[in-house]
């Protein structure tokens, strides 16, 4: 019985394997073919790029000054830009919906020609269309989704008045027209002093001091003999002693109200109180009580400061700027609150070498004598008031590589073209353009190095310097 049940075990064993393997045989071939039916996609390597972001390229892997792998850009990849578009199916060509100028290199390359080729990467050439092409200049395209996203804005190009704003800093000085000396053309003694301090203020006519002179006693003397002369004989001989002995009082001199007082009088004074010539402030005293003083000696210097200078030194970069009725503020340390307001008389014709700058005159009237000499103001030129609006952009849209400025002029669809410009002066945040822009045209003034970086911009200018595009 167990010898049955064991054959009829092994009966059903063989019948289940023999079903498997039938099975397997059957639906061997349909599995494969599901399995294995799948197209596989191979992605096409366009390039490699810099692993650090950097704007390097290579058509070969290679790697980076650190040892890192440069990555893969495949074909289905996003490109940031969009300079190129695909090639244009030859439907689309034969049917003349876009007139094609020309290909260029795909990598940005200065290199273009007049049919279809491939570049030694084997990358096709991108042709450019006629409505692509501005003026005959490169543009790059950027999709609109990214201008959004990068904050690109723009601007109308329109005249401007450009101001600047010099700084420097300048010392108050004494105006040298206003500086009186107090000398004597004779020889003299001192008696008294009446100004006996340094900084006292004198008005004119007011007495200096008490002096002694034998020269004007003896012109004196000379003077009522001629008097005396007059009256014994009225001629022409008596007249000239007189006039001759008045012009002697003169030239030593003397005030006409001496000369008054001895015709009136008759008498020879001893002394003579010397008068000031002038009204202001005694800066300089060389004279005491007692001093003997000698012809042409300064005794006094007198300084009205009513008006005052302010000498600014102006940097050696900047002195082309100014010139003579530029309006300029001062401001005093001392007084901060109150800033006074004047224009340049003066741009002196000698450089300081020492410090490389050019001192700068503006006079400032001083009533309440609040500009003192040799106080230190901080003067601010404001260069470019008055003149006739400019052309000026932003600072911002300016794009400087060293050798070329130039601006990205903004065209429709997000196509930026790459304009060379020439610039002039700039302030206030702008700066004038002398060539290269026209009123009316929309430029690039904020992330126009993002644009610069993603498009490389370099290769896109190179188009200034390359020939004409077949025909």
């Amino acid at each position: 019985m167990s010898k049955f049940r064991t054959l009829v075990l092994l009966a059903v064993g063989v019948t289940l394997g023999a079903g498997g393997v039938y099975l397997y045989a059957r639906y061997s071939h349909e599995l494969e073919r599901l399995v294995f039916s799948t197209p596989v996609v191979e992605r096409s390597i366009l390039y490699y790029r810099d692993p650090s972001g950097a704007p390097y390229w290579s058509a070969t892997p290679k790697k980076d000054a650190s040892g890192r792998d440069y990555l893969p850009v495949y074909d289905d990849a996003e490109a940031a830009l969009e300079p190129v578009e695909h090639a244009v199916q030859p439907s689309k060509l034969e049917k003349g919906e876009r007139k094609i100028l020309y290909y260029r290199n795909p990598m940005g390359l200065p290199d273009i020609s007049p049919v279809p080729k491939k570049d030694s990467m084997g990358m096709d050439f991108i042709p450019v269309y006629e409505d692509e092409e501005v003026d005959g200049s490169a543009t790059v395209k950027v999709s609109l989704d990214k201008i959004q996203r990068t904050g690109v804005r723009t601007e109308k190009v329109g005249p401007r008045s450009v101001l600047r704003s010099v700084r420097a800093v300048g010392t108050v000085d004494h105006d040298e027209s206003l500086l009186t000396v107090v000398t004597m053309r004779s020889d003299g003694f001192i008696e008294k002093l009446f100004v006996d301090k340094t900084g006292q203020h004198v008005s004119e006519g007011e007495p200096l001091f008490r002096v002694y002179s034998p020269q004007i006693q003896q012109a004196q003397t000379d003077l009522i003999v001629a008097m005396r002369a007059q009256g014994r004989n009225t001629g022409r001989d008596a007249d000239k002693a007189l006039s001759g002995a008045i012009r002697r009082l003169k030239n030593l001199d003397v005030p006409d109200s001496r000369i008054e007082e001895i015709r009136k009088n008759g008498e020879n004074p001893r002394t003579l109180d010397w008068l000031s010539p002038a009204t202001g402030d005694v800066i300089e005293k060389k004279v005491i009580n007692g001093q003997r003083v000698m012809a042409g000696d300064e005794l006094y210097r007198i300084a009205d400061h009513n008006r005052v200078w302010v000498i600014a030194d102006v940097a050696e970069a900047e002195i082309g700027a100014l010139e003579i009725g530029t309006r300029a503020t001062v401001t005093l340390r001392s007084d901060p609150a109150e800033p006074l307001e004047g224009e340049v008389t003066l741009i002196y014709p000698v450089l300081k070498s020492e410090t490389r700058t050019v001192p700068v005159r503006i006079e400032l009237a001083n009533p309440k004598l609040r500009l003192k000499p040799m106080m230190y103001a901080d003067v601010v030129f404001r260069v470019g008031i008055g003149d006739a609006p400019v052309i000026a952009v932003p600072m911002s849209a300016v794009i400087d590589s060293g050798s070329r400025r130039s601006v990205l002029v903004a065209r429709s669809e997000g196509r930026f073209e790459p304009r060379e410009v020439k610039l002039g002066r700039q302030g206030q945040g702008y700066v004038e353009v002398t060539e290269g822009l026209t009123e009316g045209e929309e430029i690039v003034t904020s992330a126009n190095f993002l644009i610069d970086a993603e498009s490389n911009l370099k290769a896109a200018l190179q188009a200034f310097t390359q020939p004409e595009p077949p025909q």
